[in-house]
């Protein structure tokens, strides 16, 4: 390591400087209001207040600082549990259980601590579409307190875009 080396921070010491309680855009795409998941589970908050994404390249990232919690055996869904303990289910497309894995690779395994920005699961959105329901993905807090709900920007979206979902109390 050179002198000027100890000065530069990585991209995900920035990431997680900048967003250790935050939540960030776990994909390219946009994002969706809970309510239009095509699925009555997810879109009448019976697992949990959250959000949606339509992922435009199928690559997801971890929205927050934390571990993961669970790998579901069919790669359709991973369990993660932020540093300060909020816990988030995401749920990759709809009905997609049924694919018994196939058209998606994950990147972890239940144990792993992981950053924002930290590659989670790649989803073969063109493979989704086909074979699932719907390539519509929910992103559920599972624990929030009954005076916390989710405020979340709607609308095209960058990965690790900041500001566009938050905890409301």
């Amino acid at each position: 390591m050179g002198f000027f080396d100890m000065f530069k921070k990585s991209k995900q010491e920035d990431i997680a400087s900048v967003k250790n309680k935050g939540i960030v855009s776990p994909t390219n795409g946009e994002i969706l209001d809970i309510s239009v998941v095509p699925d009555e589970v997810f879109s009448q908050k019976m697992m949990g207040d959250g959000f949606a994404v339509k992922s435009s390249d199928g690559n997801i990232v971890s929205p927050i600082n934390g571990s993961v919690e669970m790998v579901f055996e069919t790669k359709h869904a991973i369990g993660l549990k932020s540093n300060d303990g909020m816990e988030m289910l995401i749920h990759l497309g709809i009905d997609t259980v049924n694919l018994k894995g196939e058209g998606f690779t994950t990147f972890v395994k239940a144990g792993d601590k992981v950053k924002a920005g930290d590659k989670l699961i790649q989803m073969d959105v063109d493979f989704i579409k086909n074979n699932a329901k719907s390539d519509i993905s929910p992103v559920i807090f599972t624990n929030l307190k009954e005076n916390e709900s989710i405020k979340v920007v709607t609308g095209k979206v960058s990965v690790l875009e900041e500001n566009r979902i938050e905890i409301c109390k």
